[in-house]
């Protein structure tokens, strides 16, 4: 892959974030009440507790927020609308599929063979009902291959996982046990045959929020000082 073709996938996922991720991340922080939360009175007073030393109630709902702003509320957007970053690096790399199951075709940087691909976000995003309907889509298209006359192997049928490192779970090792499993950076350099892309990827993701002058902590305070005002005229938590 070109360096010229490494910096679209780049400037398509800084603009992945800046159409989806980052509206529905604000649409998310903003619309935050304390009846969003569905609080354990019990745990969140500890949680205060620990996080700022007190259990007023700006430290409470500093701990209602910030697990919810910087954690599940992005996670949950992410893998919500990975599919339209996956559309915008096919477009890139290779092109889309028509094939069920597959999202992407692409030439193996490493091997040089043109390889079938299903992408899935991260390592905690499939079930088992997940697996046998990869791995059918996958048969189906080996037989077809035979049929056909197709130069397919085994290994040419691959799941690319965007992001993560470490051990696959359980899911994803069955997987792997017919057909190759890539996650991360070892998915992104067989993509682009670049080592590091993976990493220069996920920092430009960060440099999006810089390049829009965005202040998230200015953002997450207001949300925090509305909520506690909402706790402290509730007589707390």
């Amino acid at each position: 892959m070109t360096e010229n073709q490494k910096n679209e996938i780049i400037e398509s996922g800084k603009n992945y974030f800046r159409t989806t991720i980052i509206p529905n991340h604000l649409k998310n922080l903003n619309g935050l009440t304390l009846r969003s939360f569905n609080i354990n009175p019990f745990i969140i007073n500890y949680l205060a507790a620990f996080l700022c030393g007190n259990t007023k109630p700006e430290s409470l709902a500093k701990a209602l927020v910030y697990p919810r702003v910087l954690g599940t509320s992005i996670n949950t957007s992410f893998g919500q609308n990975i599919q339209n970053f996956i559309s915008q690096i096919a477009a890139v790399a290779g092109k889309g599929s028509a094939i069920e199951g597959i999202d992407i075709e692409f030439v193996d940087a490493i091997d040089g063979r043109k390889k079938y691909c299903q992408c899935k976000a991260g390592l905690q995003t499939i079930n088992n009902d997940d697996v046998a309907t990869i791995l059918n889509h996958f048969k189906h298209l080996i037989n077809k291959a035979r049929i056909d006359k197709l130069s397919i192997n085994i290994d040419d049928l691959i799941v690319g996982i965007l992001y993560g490192e470490g051990e696959l779970t359980s899911f994803y090792r069955t997987i792997n046990a017919a057909y190759p499993v890539y996650c991360g950076a070892e998915f992104w350099e067989h993509l682009t045959g670049d080592q590091g892309f993976y990493n220069r990827l996920a920092k430009a993701f960060g440099e999006v929020v810089e390049e829009d002058n965005i202040d998230g902590s200015c953002l997450i305070m207001n949300k925090i000082e509305e909520i506690a005002k909402e706790i402290e005229d509730k007589g707390g938590i």
